[in-house]
């Protein structure tokens, strides 16, 4: 679970369109299940455009939360729609620039793939007070994300050499087995996987076609890098590939597994 160069996380209007609106919806779950008095200092590693930030500074009642991300974009689109207390700020996941035990719960969501995932945990573990709470969730590329599945299904049709890029191959580690044995060999305790499953409807196949032309992620990128013929082509062969209803809906299911645990 490592970032390619290919992989371009950086507009944030972009990235909600693509993949927010369906990260908002996990957010809250992911948090309402975490419960958790109020009072605590939070901070969210890799936060991307804020979702959830958000949803921590919305229902937890935090003293503070703080959301670190590489991307400025990323930032400018989280600072616009958070509420207080959440602040922000640019920071690398693998050398957090916060002190040791400075928070009581360390949470991630989306991110830890894209990162070298033992150092994040590594730093994570170090900058939670003892008790604290750790807990991230990651997408399930491997079997739980049907519209990313249709479209690698329809690209490496076309083009073998695609596969190599699929983050079903590339994220295999976001699957509950490894994800509990990174927490467990992190030092954390008490760990659990839990799925988190939302729907992923589409109003027609235009809503689901245009974000993969935005060029943000490994799937979008890989549409900008095609001459425009291939791209028609990937275009009708993806749209024959697709459960579309009476209306011209897509309707389809996003799984995500959430990884908890406690530091002794």
């Amino acid at each position: 679970m490592t970032e390619d160069p290919s992989d371009v996380w950086a507009e944030g209007d972009a990235y909600e369109r693509y993949m927010g609106r369906w990260s908002r919806q996990v957010a809250e779950v992911f948090v309402a299940r975490l419960g958790g008095r109020s009072g605590l200092r939070w901070l969210d590693v890799g936060c991307g455009t804020g979702a959830l930030t958000e949803a921590v500074a919305a229902r937890c009642r935090p003293r503070v939360v703080l959301g670190l991300d590489r991307s400025p974009g990323f930032l400018r689109a989280a600072r616009a729609g958070a509420p207080p207390p959440a602040r922000f700020a640019v920071a690398d996941a693998l050398v957090l620039p916060v002190a040791d035990a400075a928070f009581d719960a360390v949470v991630s969501g989306l991110a830890l793939n894209f990162l070298d995932p033992a150092r994040a945990t590594a730093e994570a573990v170090r900058v939670v007070r003892p008790g604290g709470l750790v807990a991230s969730y990651v997408w399930d590329y491997p079997e739980g994300m049907a519209f990313l599945h249709r479209f690698w299904d329809a690209a490496v049709a076309l083009d073998p050499a695609a596969r190599a890029l699929d983050e079903g191959r590339r994220f295999a580690q976001c699957r509950p087995g490894p994800l509990r044995a990174l927490w467990a060999g992190a030092g954390l305790v008490d760990v659990t996987v839990t799925p988190i499953e939302v729907p992923t409807v589409f109003a027609g196949f235009a809503d689901l076609w245009e974000p993969f032309l935005c060029g943000q992620g490994p799937a979008p990128g890989y549409v900008a890098a095609l001459a425009p013929a291939a791209r028609d082509r990937l275009r009708a062969r993806l749209a024959g590939l697709l459960p579309t209803g009476p209306d011209g809906s897509v309707t389809l299911s996003a799984r995500a597994w959430a990884v908890r645990g406690r530091r002794p």
